[in-house]
């Protein structure tokens, strides 16, 4: 699957592999998982520096904890009735909002 796809799409697609292959667990369940895959991310970032050593260069890995990472946020999502393109919408909105007012997107 080399397309991309809209949230409505991935959506979907990660609800029907979740679904197929049994994947289904509760959301608090899902956001210990989601942490989990966050922490591995930044592990990957780390390594790709040496630890700070060295300027950033992507690991092999790097796009695949991406992935990983996306997918427990997609089943956040769906195991909660969240629509993705809203909350972003949304979100973007509140961001544009703040840096009328602020100058900056920060909540403080």
């Amino acid at each position: 699957m080399n397309e991309d796809l809209s949230f409505r799409k991935v959506q979907e697609n990660v609800a029907q592999m979740t679904e197929k292959y049994n994947l289904e667990i509760s959301p608090e369940l899902r956001y210990i998982d989601l942490t989990s895959e966050v922490g591995e991310l930044g592990k990957e970032i780390l390594l790709s520096t040496e630890y700070g050593k060295n300027q950033f260069s992507a690991t092999d890995n790097l796009e695949s904890e991406i992935g990983d990472t996306l997918y427990s946020l997609i089943c956040i999502a769906n195991s909660l009735d969240i629509n993705l393109s809203n909350a972003l919408i949304k979100v973007l909105q509140k961001y544009e909002k703040r840096f009328f007012e602020k100058g900056n997107i920060g909540s403080e």
